[in-house]
């Protein structure tokens, strides 16, 4: 619950290469002949292990910046290096494939295909990695046990609540074993009391299974969880807002 780094953390960064690197990154969205610059020059760096908050006010940028943190999109200009490797001018194909592996995703609208169980769909991203139904099916009973959904597996999200379907995305984020767990305003569409549950689970990930955790945020409660806050302000990091 920090909003810089100790000394510690930063003698143990410096025998580290970051795990997610953005390097002078620029968005530009064209509106017919307008330009219209959601990230001016951001620069950010996660290292392995920690736990980030980046918040910042409505049009600061922070949808943009999780897209570029996920591997979602690619820069105007500027790099994005995911484990040292340029993925700034990467085929989408290519781009599909590291992040399947690298990083679990955890949406403000959790995102769940409704037609499937929650055994399904935390199983589906599995299929994309190409693991076997018999192991799936195995990580995906022990990941939804681990976020205490074990006798809600067969049901689908409409038989859920928000929380519970949260959990599922949880679980979901979890079943390829990522390196990074990128949430997009995980508590947005709950209430306090199943947000804090949310935020637990968010941390016992990140202190007990040594996941790195990258959260965007726009509330300040939230972000207390986080180690480090990376404040973002018109498109660019700051110290403080």
């Amino acid at each position: 619950m920090k909003t810089g780094i100790n000394e510690n953390t930063k003698q143990g960064m410096k025998n580290k290469e970051p795990i997610i690197k953005l390097d002078d990154v620029w968005k530009i969205y064209r509106m017919g002949d307008v330009e219209v610059p959601a990230l001016r020059g951001m620069t950010l760096e996660i290292f392995p292990g920690e736990f980030v908050a980046i918040m910042g006010p409505s049009g600061s940028g922070k949808s943009t910046a999780m897209n570029m943190v996920g591997c979602l999109d690619v820069p105007t200009r500027g790099h994005i290096f995911l484990d040292s490797k340029d993925i700034s001018k990467m085929k989408e194909s290519d781009l599909a494939q590291i992040r399947g592996k690298k990083i679990g995703f955890i949406f403000q609208s959790f995102n769940l295909m409704q037609n499937l169980t929650a055994l399904e769909n935390v199983m589906l991203p599995m299929t994309f990695q190409g693991v076997a139904r018999a192991e799936r099916e195995k990580m995906a009973k022990k990941y939804l046990t681990l976020v205490g959904l074990k006798d809600r597996m067969h049901h689908k999200p409409t038989e859920l609540s928000g929380g519970q379907q949260q959990r599922v995305a949880i679980a979901r984020s979890l079943s390829n074993d990522p390196e990074v767990i990128l949430a997009d305003e995980p508590t947005g569409n709950l209430d306090s009391k199943t947000g804090e549950e949310v935020m637990g689970m968010l941390t016992r990930l990140h202190e007990d299974e040594g996941k790195t955790i990258v959260m965007v945020t726009h509330d300040k409660n939230v972000g207390k969880y986080a180690d480090r806050i990376a404040y973002l302000k018109d498109g660019r990091c700051c110290d403080k807002l």
